[in-house]
């Protein structure tokens, strides 16, 4: 099955909590604290696999989480990292954040990967809060949450030709003639409903990918037929090939057809009115395709080369790859095609915000939510630190000015306290 887009939900590891312990070793007077770090959470890591076509297996399993950081251990003993999570992904998948939009990642490249999900940081176990005035520190840190995210996958065929044109023009025909693929084919419209993928072979050692790309027909870019979901293949290909039914054996004339295809093409991407294309003049075995091929000469021949062929019995397709393989080693390679686009890096942001909502008074950030997740509200040592923070920050100011009163409820992140003056 072919699924060209996907919507997941990934996250990464929780950070291991850090420890409180003591050394009790013969001979050490006083001992000491000897709680160990807990260990960083997993990562979440979209890894491209040239292997994969599709994006099938993202339609069954939708949650990911990678491996938590292991807790810390007496005797200063450091928790172990939390595993990474890899996720396999086809080249060409785009990585978006679902809320924002945000363009995470453009995955092209064979091994190419991004961090989808960061783990959270370890916490830190009580020798790290040794200080000149607490010797002893009875508190840890607990592990930071992982970063978590909602992403769309978007995947847009890598494909050196690009066949585009009408329903039962002949695009299946024609891939099946010249590569190992073998797309459905009938004598319907719309008998191909997803992409196919075929590398045609022209000489020892020189080759190229064909996409055939269903669906297109007037109003495709807009959503009419099955064109608007496969319309973004079309994107990454260097050279196009518009497949004409010169026959007109569906009662449509090849003139119309290709004005038609190549208007829904311009009102796609401007950018791919300007890709450069070649004609293919398919069914010239029937009736009536040589005196409309006369007529698609005088119209298109000076802007456009035109090769007649029977894909059915493979007549003139030899002339056609071979001039598409000279026209690719000619061309550039497309600049959407190299671009690598990483994640944006985070614009500098408050450390907090406060707001009021239905009597709440809500404080965001992620500073100080990270501060709240990180500490041990059970333990009165860590709770007094955590005072200190806020005080430190100004959000007691901040929460004074806003008007908040002894006894309003106030939400940190997933926490909520009673504000008491």
């Amino acid at each position: 099955m072919f699924f060209d887009t996907a919507k997941i939900f990934v996250r990464g590891g929780d950070g291991g909590n850090g420890c409180v312990a003591f050394r009790r070793e013969k001979y050490v007077p006083e001992g000491g604290p000897a709680g160990g770090d807990g260990g960083r959470g997993g990562n979440v890591i979209l890894k491209v696999d040239p292997g994969l076509r599709t994006l099938v297996d993202f339609r069954y399993q939708r949650h990911y989480k990678a491996g938590r950081g292991q807790h810390g251990m007496g005797k200063n003993m450091h928790g172990r990292q939390g595993e990474d999570l890899i996720l396999r992904v086809p080249p060409g998948t785009v990585v978006r954040d679902a809320a924002t939009g945000e363009v995470i990642a453009d995955l092209v490249y064979p091994g190419q990967e991004v961090v989808a999900a960061r783990g959270g940081r370890g916490g830190r176990g009580n020798t790290r809060f040794v200080s000149a005035v607490n010797r002893a520190p009875r508190m840890a840190e607990k592990g930071e949450p992982g970063e978590e995210r909602w992403l769309e996958l978007e995947l847009k065929l890598l494909a050196d030709v690009g066949l585009v044109g009408f329903p039962n023009a002949g695009k299946s025909t024609l891939i099946a003639r010249v590569s190992a693929a073998r797309p459905k084919i009938a004598d319907y419209p719309f008998t191909t409903l997803v992409p196919n993928l075929g590398v045609v072979r022209v000489d020892e050692g020189r080759s190229f990918v064909m996409a055939d790309i269903p669906g297109l027909i007037e109003g495709a870019h807009a959503g009419a037929g099955l064109g608007h979901h496969f319309l973004r293949h079309t994107e990454r290909t260097r050279l196009l090939v518009h497949v004409l039914d010169i026959a007109g054996s569906e009662g449509r004339d090849p003139l119309k057809d290709f004005e038609i295809i190549n208007r829904e093409l311009a009102l796609y991407d401007p950018a791919l009115a300007m890709r450069p294309m070649v004609v293919a003049a398919n069914k010239m075995d029937l009736p009536g395709a040589t005196e409309n091929l006369d007529r698609l000469r005088g119209a298109l021949g000076d802007r456009y080369e035109i090769f007649p062929i029977s894909a059915l019995n493979g007549e003139g397709t030899a002339p056609l790859i071979y001039r598409l393989a000279d026209l690719l080693d000619r061309l550039p390679v497309p600049e959407q095609v190299v671009e690598e686009r990483v994640r944006i890096t985070r614009v500098e942001e408050p450390r907090f915000t406060v707001s009021r909502r239905n009597g709440v008074f809500v404080v965001e950030g992620r500073e100080i939510e990270r501060h709240v997740a990180m500490t041990d509200l059970e333990n009165e040592e860590a709770v007094e630190r955590l005072q200190r923070i806020i005080s430190r920050m100004g959000l007691e100011d901040a929460l004074r000015e806003a008007g908040i009163r002894e006894g309003d409820t106030v939400r940190i992140g997933k926490f909520e306290f009673t504000y008491m003056e």
